[in-house]
């Protein structure tokens, strides 16, 4: 018990139960009422604010979840932020590790939005993006997306950790292709274009063949206005904002090819969106440090000088043109007029040219 109440002011555990996190949050866990006669009805993710109905909707993959399963999943936490937690749980029925997403419910957007957002992300399904599998909504406001969980980690580990499979041009190519087909899907692909609206590299998930999947699209809407702007607060400080972005609210396909450019920049270079301890006068960002970088003809900052080594084992050879062209569609992507960005099309068809 005391485990669970130290976990729930922010310290470290490595084991709880989900149901023991939600029975301490909101003090009581109210019966089940899934195939409850008696309970409330809800339907297509409608949860007004006079429903109080504890119930779970599932989607494509999430048909055999129960509510049980879910609260009673061992979980370990594995991130944290101001509007949620997310656990890595074993649903013990099934034997099947899922991420699960807790909202906080002082963050979360009014129960009548939450219905229709919730029908939309559950029912996209494409090879590069996490799928929602299940979404729970309980009577007191307790909120928990649930999702396939990718074993690998995030592009940001991959990059950071100093694995030299990541400065190889296969590779680099693969994550950077499959994170455009999964944008591209969410832009054009649908009835109408899908926001990302916080796209950056630890929200890119790798599997065992480096094949990337995009998480977290359309977070921000299942957001309040006040803990979506704290999104796009701790995006701008990690280097992700584009510069006319100033409410979340106000994020489109613009700002998301911006959040596209970084990241091909980060895979590119190695280095991080901001630039740790930059010299006097030096901007900290790094499409500017990339600037700066062609105008004083530094092309060894450009890309990490592994990309073009013969001790590379790739079977497709790179030439250093390629390289340049690969960063010159990252810094097109990058540029501070959303109208001089290209739309996801244009960068596909880039891509397949330079591959």
């Amino acid at each position: 018990m005391n485990n669970t109440l130290k976990l729930i002011l922010g310290l470290t555990i490595p084991t709880v139960l989900i149901s023991l996190i939600i029975f301490f949050y909101f003090k009581i866990r109210p019966r089940n009422t899934q195939n409850d006669p008696e309970s409330p009805e809800v339907k297509n993710g409608d949860y007004s604010d006079e429903s109080e109905a504890e119930d779970l909707v599932t989607f494509q993959g999430g048909q055999d979840l129960t509510i049980s399963d879910i609260l009673d999943a061992p979980g370990e936490v594995i991130g944290k932020s101001n509007y949620g937690t997310l656990y890595k749980a074993l649903l013990q029925r099934s034997n099947c590790v899922r991420l699960l997403r807790f909202l906080r419910p002082v963050c979360a957007a009014r129960a009548k939005d939450f219905g229709e957002v919730i029908q939309l992300l559950g029912c996209i399904r494409h090879p590069n993006l996490v799928s929602l599998l299940g979404f729970y909504a309980g009577p007191r406001g307790e909120k928990l997306l649930i999702h396939d969980f990718i074993r690998r980690g995030n592009l940001a580990q991959f990059i950071r950790d100093g694995n030299a499979e990541s400065h190889k041009w296969t590779v680099i190519y693969r994550i950077s292709i499959g994170i455009a087909k999964g944008l591209d899907h969410l832009h054009t692909g649908l009835q109408k274009p899908v926001i990302h609206g916080n796209l950056k590299s630890k929200n890119i998930l790798l599997d065992r063949n480096y094949q990337p999947y995009i998480s977290d699209f359309g977070l921000h809407l299942l957001l309040n206005p006040t803990a979506g702007q704290e999104m796009l607060e701790a995006s701008a400080a990690e280097g992700y904002k584009a510069p006319e972005l100033i409410k979340m609210k106000d994020a489109n396909v613009h700002t998301d090819i911006y959040c596209l450019g970084i990241i091909l920049l980060e895979l590119l270079s190695g280095k991080e969106p901001v630039i740790e301890n930059p010299t006097p006068g030096e901007d900290f960002h790094l499409p500017t440090f990339m600037r700066n970088a062609v105008l004083e003809r530094r092309n060894i900052d450009l890309y990490h000088p592994d990309i073009l080594s013969n001790k590379s084992d790739d079977k497709t050879p790179v030439t250093e043109e390629s390289v340049l062209k690969f960063f010159q569609l990252a810094m097109s992507c990058c540029s501070p007029l959303p109208s001089l960005r290209p739309n996801i099309k244009q960068i596909l068809s880039k891509l397949e040219e330079i591959g």
